[in-house]
């Protein structure tokens, strides 16, 4: 580093100690946005400023995961080098080298997918504890490449809700995790499986997360929690090193509080890997600038359906409050300059029928596809070969609470006398394709000639799922407070009460994320209705308050960069002979001026 360069950053320093003197002058809480609403442009501007570093950034979010996660088991591990890896971010800002708009953002990631660090990746399951691989997840990749901090792992389902039958098991329950809660109602279901993903997201332990979804498992949680959730075009994001249920339905998307954030972090994950042969199919040489896509006239001129069908077969005592505010929702788009097309049905809805298609295709492909992750083990304490080895694994050990949390799904799988590649199987997936795609999404879309398809987000999931299309999931809304409880089937967790939000699905075409982004952008910023649903519990720790954010946790943040600079002692005495006017303005800062001086000399 040259002279001119560390003058450059003692000036970042200078201007970052003006914007703590005017909040140690005033107070931080009313001049810092609270962490359960900041977003990435907001914490862009604050980085940009020198309010905050991603080192602050990251010990904010740590303390606010310990004040609730003892309650809410939203976050399963924090990485132990997160603290590290956020201060060589802030070091390469203060160089002027960024990596993207994701720079020093924290970021967790389901449990499934797999990091080559300290951190554990179990799926929830303890088969898996101290299991390591010999690659990292591209997903995991992506992130780091971008600049984003892996905060932790966030608890989920175990093995992505695919052991139990649903009234042995619960959503968001794991043996390594615990069970998850959701924070809009006590002993409220998360959903699943991607729970402690969204859970986190919601109350701001983290600015955005990773989620996985085979059938269901972003956009549940993404409703019941509060949040906006992806799930992109099977193809669009890699699958490599993420534990999986099924190579044909899985896909890997973002969580977060707000349409643009969610757009900002997918923009990072998504592009082809070498290792995910689906995503050579992508009909780009790289993928769209999704944030471009946040338009608030996105919705101008745009046909949208509502296919009724595929919304009635899931009526129940439950629903209405939920569709009173989806035909509230229908005027919006309205007046948004969108056309409605109502009764732009499904030209075949028969769910029993894809409900058996799509068994037969995830139960063969989760034994075939877990052999194949295990292969990739580089350490397996456990010797954890494949689902036959997780049975019984499962079986005898206690906190895998066998057999009050049973096997259901195991035993059905590893009893199928087919494989993935037997024509059976092959035979089902091409039935999961047509009924999904002609025969659903893609056959009203085709009918009425339209842009996307929305309805209610819990009737939304299942033809996307099986045909590989997109879906993103908005907040709509919440349970009114004269709703009656309802139970999960195992009687141990409130799916249905007051405050516990809903949301609203937009469907469409393979690679439709850019109209999708841009149609869910335009309806949450007419309608903000995330923000009109409270939590019952959030943690109390903002910005601005514990370590880093004082005048020498701001030099020593500095050190980090400057020290292992060529020649940093001789460099820095010139420097500092230059910077006297500027360290000048520090002496009104009592008692802290001298501990500054002092710090700075000890270092000759």
């Amino acid at each position: 580093m040259g002279l001119t360069g560390l003058l450059v950053v003692l000036v970042l320093c200078m201007q970052k100690l003006s914007s703590l003197s005017q909040h140690l002058a005033g107070g931080t809480s009313h001049v810092l946005p609270r962490l359960d609403d900041i977003s990435i442009d907001e914490l862009l501007e604050l980085f940009e400023r020198g309010s905050v570093t991603s080192v602050e950034l990251v010990h904010a979010y740590t303390e606010r995961i310990k004040e609730v996660n003892p309650i809410l088991h939203a976050v399963g591990e924090i990485n132990p080098d997160a603290r590290a890896i956020a201060r060589d971010r802030d070091a390469e800002r203060l160089a002027g080298r960024l990596r993207g708009p994701l720079h020093g953002i924290p970021i967790l990631l389901k449990d499934n997918i797999a990091t080559k660090d300290k951190m554990n990746n179990t799926a929830g399951s303890l088969a898996l504890l101290g299991a390591t691989v010999c690659r990292e997840s591209a997903m995991a990749a992506k992130l780091r490449a971008a600049g984003a901090v892996i905060l932790g792992k966030a608890t989920m389902g175990e093995w992505a809700q695919c052991r139990s039958r649903k009234s042995s098991g619960s959503h968001g329950w794991s043996a390594y995790g615990g069970q998850v809660y959701g924070a809009y109602h006590p002993g409220q279901d998360p959903s699943g499986s991607s729970s402690g993903s969204a859970v986190a997201v919601s109350i701001g332990l983290v600015l955005g997360a990773l989620a996985t979804e085979t059938s269901g498992s972003i956009v549940f949680p993404g409703e019941r929690n509060n949040v906006v959730g992806i799930k992109p075009t099977l193809g669009l994001t890699s699958r490599s090193a993420v534990i999986p249920i099924s190579i044909r339905q899985d896909t890997v998307g973002p969580m977060a509080r707000t349409v643009k954030d969610a757009a900002y972090i997918l923009s990072a994950i998504a592009g082809r890997d070498q290792y995910d042969n689906w995503t050579l199919a992508q009909p780009f040489e790289e993928p769209p600038d999704y944030v471009k896509a946040c338009n608030m006239f996105g919705l101008m001129g745009a046909r949208i359906g509502i296919p009724r069908n595929g919304i009635e077969y899931f009526l129940d005592s439950t629903s209405d409050p939920v569709l009173a505010a989806f035909t509230d929702a229908l005027d919006i788009l309205r007046g948004a300059e969108a056309t409605v097309v109502d009764h732009a049905n499904f030209p075949v809805f028969d769910f029993p029928s894809f409900s058996r298609s799509s068994s037969i295709v995830l139960d063969v492909d989760f034994v075939a596809g877990l052999s194949n992750y295990f292969s990739l083990l580089e350490t397996n304490p456990q010797n954890i070969y494949s689902l036959k080895d997780v049975a019984d694994f499962s079986r005898a050990e206690p906190h895998e609470e066998f057999p009050g949390r049973d096997t259901y799904v195991w035993d059905r799988q590893l009893t199928r006398n087919i494989t993935n590649t037997s024509p059976e199987a092959w035979s089902a997936y091409q039935a999961n394709l047509f009924m999904g795609g002609e025969q659903g999404v893609l056959g009203a879309l085709d009918a009425h000639n339209l842009d996307a398809l929305i309805m209610p987000t819990f009737a939304s999931f299942h033809l996307p799922a099986i045909a590989g299309l997109p879906v993103i999931t908005v907040p709509l809304g919440s349970y009114p407070e004269n709703t009656p409880i309802t139970m999960n089937p195992k009687g141990n967790l409130i799916s249905v009460a007051p405050n516990i939000p809903f949301g609203i699905a937009f469907l469409g075409r393979k690679w439709s994320e850019e109209s999708l982004i841009s149609f869910a952008y335009a309806f949450e910023q007419r309608t903000m209705a995330r923000t009109k649903v409270k939590p019952y519990i959030r943690p109390s720790f903002e910005l601005g308050r514990g370590e880093g954010h004082n005048v020498v946790g701001t030099i020593q943040f500095v050190w980090g960069g400057l020290v292992r600079a060529p020649n940093f002692q001789s460099i820095f005495r010139r420097a500092f002979a230059h910077s006297t006017a500027h360290l000048g303005k520090l002496r009104s800062f009592t008692g802290q001026n001298v501990r500054i001086h002092r710090l700075i000399r000890s270092v000759f």
